[in-house]
């Protein structure tokens, strides 16, 4: 292997190791100005994405950990990659590829397990991992408020009935 794929491969092995995830799609027929606007949503949603030649690919993945990818890369293909969690970025690729049709998500691993397009279109429409933290914390606050009105609620009622008693006599 020549050197200049020696240390892309060494890159892409190093991008791999610190995302927890990351997604393969194929961007034929794709110009510049749209992959440069997918880019752009991606960064927004904590992602980047990087074109990347399939056997420099396939070899940086083994290099990574990742399972056998089975033949599954053919064809133009670029890599998202990122820090956050996998959802923001699957929403993004499902947006842009509603609106241009040339996006296709192929496959992505998450964790070392394999996500196939239909798994990946199921993260994208979970909501954000903000929104579900903002839940569960309404989930666990809800209790601890209801007994605290419950717990009110004699002596406000009796507050009442002696207000009620001094305006009357």
């Amino acid at each position: 292997m020549r050197a200049e794929k020696q240390i892309l491969t060494k890159e892409y092995a190093a991008r791999l190791n610190a995302s927890p995830f990351f997604i393969v799609v194929g961007y034929k027929g794709l110009k510049v100005a749209h992959l440069t606007e997918l880019r752009k949503r991606l960064v927004q949603a904590g992602a980047e994405v990087h074109v990347v030649k399939n056997s420099v690919f396939r070899i940086a993945a083994k290099e990574a950990g990742v399972a056998e990818l089975n033949g599954s890369l053919a064809g133009q293909m670029a890599v998202v990659t990122g820090q956050k969690d996998i959802s923001s970025a699957a929403k993004a690729l499902k947006n842009f590829a509603a609106e241009f049709d040339k996006l296709k998500v192929k496959f992505g691993y998450l964790n070392n397990q394999r996500l196939e397009e239909a798994g990946i279109i199921a993260l994208a429409d979970l909501p954000s991992l903000e929104v579900l933290r903002a839940k569960l914390l309404g989930l666990l606050n809800a209790p601890a408020t209801k007994l605290v009105t419950l717990i009110n609620t004699p002596a406000t009622q009796l507050a009442q009935v002696i207000k009620a008693r001094a305006e009357k006599g």
